[in-house]
């Protein structure tokens, strides 16, 4: 198999990637540049390293520190990351090797079918992280939960509490949740014994 064959393939495999697997899961199309960007890009440079007289360390040092810099600029999800390093493995896969064969191709299968099964298992399953600051001082745990559970009308899965002030009277807390599983305000408060809107 020549290189080029090898680039094709790549290419291939990270269309597939991108557009069969992360957009219609994460509908992120903002991270679409950057994932096919950082793959023809490191398969660019991975090529052009493995038949230079520069180091192929300092290459991949430089991408190592490049991908830091990247992840530390926006705040990505574990999956997001997942997609992020099976593109950099993508074109280093395609790049570093000049004499390939079918053990390429084999491996940048193996890594999207990681990809397609381990995020695949997390369909239906996931759920959403945030931070809310409530209009009220609340110190009971079991208080809290029912009442996030009937502001966001979700299932809470965590509540960790960032920041109590009794005296402004609010709670900073940090909740992940099930959407589309939760329970509704009026049974929220009902399971309390509240009365009125849960503010």
């Amino acid at each position: 198999m020549s290189p080029y064959a090898l680039y094709a393939v790549d290419l291939v495999a990270i269309a597939v990637l991108v557009f069969g697997l992360f957009l219609p899961r994460h509908h992120r199309p903002e991270l679409v540049v950057a994932f096919l960007t950082v793959n023809v890009g490191v398969m660019a440079v991975a090529a052009a390293l493995a038949t230079s007289t520069i180091g192929a360390g300092l290459g991949l040092g430089l991408f190592g520190i490049l991908s830091i810099i990247r992840l530390r600029s926006e705040e990505l999800s574990q999956s997001e990351i997942a997609y992020y390093f099976a593109a950099l493995a993508l074109g280093l896969l395609a790049g570093i090797d000049q004499a390939p064969s079918g053990v390429d191709v084999a491996l940048m299968a193996a890594i999207l079918a990681a990809v397609a099964i381990g995020d695949g298992l997390l369909t239906g399953r996931r759920t959403s992280h945030q931070q809310l600051l409530l209009d009220r001082a609340l110190t009971d745990h079991t208080a809290l939960v029912a009442h996030v559970e009937g502001l966001l009308g979700a299932r809470v899965l965590s509540a960790e509490v960032v920041r109590t002030d009794l005296v402004n009277d609010t709670t900073l807390v940090d909740v992940r949740v099930h959407p589309g599983s939760g329970t509704t305000t009026a049974q929220a408060a009902s399971a309390l014994g509240w009365h009125g809107a849960v503010r």
